[in-house]
């Protein structure tokens, strides 16, 4: 069980989707609604926000669309969850809500708890990078933020093309195919 909803769900879908892209790719909001199967007007009401964010940039008219706005490593998908849904999980003791907390605990509190701490830390750790991984090369692509960002701006990318996982040093928190 995860604790977000379907909102926090579709957005975290839009910004996975950003962060599979080829180094300095943009892509527009209908793209991504097609390739994530929702409609276009929640992918422009979802990006909206995530701008708004900082956590993607976009470049309007032709040829433009939108990026990762931060480095895939530094985006949990905890925080991208939370601009869009209450991210502390409602009281779900079978007692009822005044239960636990108030008295002794009910027989599944600590359970309960084990359940909620794993999946935040889950949510907290991980981050967007996971999707710049290809499994089949065992590499970690450039982070595409940077390259579309220069792109944008009218700058050459200074990247080059991939870096071993094993060179590489993630953000703490960061999940690679190895710990898979």
């Amino acid at each position: 069980m995860f604790i977000y909803g379907q909102t926090a769900s579709n957005a975290i879908s839009l910004m996975s989707y950003l962060a599979a892209l080829p180094s300095g790719r943009l892509a527009g909001s209908t793209e991504m609604a097609e390739a994530r199967g929702i409609s276009k007007a929640l992918a422009a009401k979802l990006l909206t926000r995530l701008a708004q964010a900082g956590l993607v940039a976009g470049q309007p008219g032709p040829g433009g669309g939108y990026c990762l706005g931060l480095p895939a490593g530094s985006i949990s998908i905890l925080r991208i969850a939370a601009l869009f849904e209450q991210i502390e999980p409602p009281s779900l003791c079978p007692f009822g809500h005044d239960w636990c907390g108030k008295g002794p605990h009910c027989p599944l509190h600590d359970k309960i708890a084990e359940m909620i701490d794993a999946n935040r830390r889950f949510m907290e750790e991980t981050r967007l990078s996971l999707f710049s991984v290809t499994a089949e090369e065992g590499t970690l692509r450039d982070d595409p933020t940077e390259k579309a960002r220069a792109s944008l701006a009218g700058n050459p990318p200074s990247f080059s093309s991939s870096h071993s996982l094993s060179q590489s040093q993630p953000v703490s928190g960061d999940l690679r195919i190895s710990d898979l």
